[in-house]
């Protein structure tokens, strides 16, 4: 193992991060405070987060503006939020939206999970009837999953939005943190990457036509 000046100078010179070439190069401590250093704020509830963040996050997006959800019901009827997408999508920003498959187990077993039941299906399928003027839009893309999601996901380039999920809890009074990616941090990215595992397995919606609406 190199001497810590010198892996910095190879990687400096490489143009990598350090880690990549010597993933176990990092103390304990290290990972602890680089990990810290991404977490820019912290909310108890969803539902005490300022309602502009949200808008604040979108308008940052310049390549990735991503949505992980169950049914983001609250979120479609957001002022303004149609015309946003539309302005970043037209600008070259992929904007991705993941809503639960109203149909599926799992949306079924957290319903019962909230004490909801069939509503949380029924969520979906209005946010989909909100959503449907952007459905098939160019530059903005659709799609169902059926996974058990463990939070929800809010992506604007290098931040990122975790909204947890919580037994027998709804979303808005589960905490939420906002997150920044900083090089040689690797909080930001595991959650980018379980993104990308369930946008792989999610089903596209090309047209609202596609949708079944109870």
């Amino acid at each position: 193992m190199p001497y810590r000046r010198h892996q910095y100078a190879v990687a400096s010179m490489l143009g990598l991060d350090l880690t990549y070439l010597w993933p176990d190069a990092r103390s304990a401590e290290e990972i602890r405070n680089v990990g810290q250093a991404e977490v820019v704020a912290f909310y108890p509830h969803r539902s005490v987060a300022p309602r502009a963040i949200w808008t604040a996050l979108f308008e940052k997006a310049a390549e990735h503006l991503d949505v992980l959800v169950y049914s983001g019901f609250w979120l479609s009827e957001h002022p303004g939020l149609h015309q946003l997408i539309r302005r970043k999508a037209s600008s070259g920003t992929a904007v991705r939206f993941a809503l639960g498959d109203p149909d599926s187990d799992e949306v079924a077993r957290r319903g019962e999970d909230e004490g909801i039941g069939d509503a949380l299906a029924g969520k979906i399928r209005n946010a989909l009837v909100n959503f449907r003027d952007l459905i098939g839009d160019e530059g903005v893309e659709f799609r169902l999953h059926g996974t058990v999601l463990y939070n929800s996901l809010y992506r604007a380039d290098d931040e990122l939005f975790v909204n947890t999920h919580i037994y027998g809890m709804g979303a808005y009074l589960a905490p939420v943190m906002h997150l920044r990616r900083v090089p040689g941090a690797d909080l930001f990215s595991t959650y980018a990457d379980s993104f990308e595992k369930v946008w792989a397995d999610a089903s596209p919606l090309r047209s609202f036509d596609d949708i079944m609406v109870a």
